[in-house]
């Protein structure tokens, strides 16, 4: 672990000018945690490592990728992707989706997303087993001030899901997802409560005849 690694608090928003935060990146370089940009702060956070954070993020991934399939919507998920206004926001959300017009409007070989020249993510999904509060507090401005059309936070302790459909830098609650409609956030949250009392794949057929009745 470098010097400035064991300098450097985690966790916590920390006062920072833009190029601060752009050469604690560089010097962290090899750092495999995410980091976050907004409002002359940075927060750095330690890569995901506990069983239950993994698991809950490829059932999700799978559940909107196989939705978006059988429902027709072209849809291209990204993982744990920097998005990035230069000067002003950065951001590292665990899992964010473009859909339908946008879904191929990231050309293959890009590295950093640049908000100012990219469209943002029209979900963005964040995996909370130890920064739920803050998921669904500053981060969820962030993603507001982007105007991120829906934001999902998932509480790896509870097996819920918060969902909040964003516009016109605010959000309120939804029980269905408007990005991906007919895709009820109830049968999300029973899917990561299977899966922690049988196997991924079994999960993931569950959710496949769910969405097929429901098509149906």
């Amino acid at each position: 672990m470098s010097e400035t690694q064991t300098q450097l608090p985690t966790e916590i928003w920390i006062p920072a000018s833009w190029q601060e935060y752009l050469q604690t990146l560089a010097d962290l370089l090899d750092d495999q945690g995410k980091s976050y940009y907004y409002k002359g702060y940075m927060r750095l956070e330690m890569p995901p490592v506990s069983f239950d954070h993994g698991q809950d993020h490829v059932i999700i991934i799978f559940a909107v990728t196989l939705f978006a399939t059988l429902t027709g919507i072209p849809a291209t998920g990204l993982d744990t992707t920097t998005f990035r206004k230069t000067g002003v926001q950065d951001c590292q959300p665990d899992i964010a989706y473009y859909l339908r017009e946008q879904a191929q409007s990231i050309p293959t070989g890009t590295g950093i997303v640049n908000l100012d020249r990219y469209p943002t993510p029209d979900l963005v999904i964040e995996i909370a087993k130890t920064s739920l509060l803050d998921d669904l507090g500053i981060k969820r401005s962030l993603y507001e001030d982007l105007n991120v059309s829906e934001y999902w936070v998932v509480d790896v302790q509870n097996a819920q899901i918060i969902a909040y459909a964003m516009a016109d830098q605010g959000s309120k609650r939804i029980q269905e997802s408007q990005v991906l409609p007919g895709l009820v956030i109830a049968i999300l949250e029973e899917a990561l409560r299977r899966s922690r009392e049988m196997s991924q794949s079994e999960v993931c057929a569950w959710l496949l005849c769910q969405f097929q009745q429901n098509a149906g």
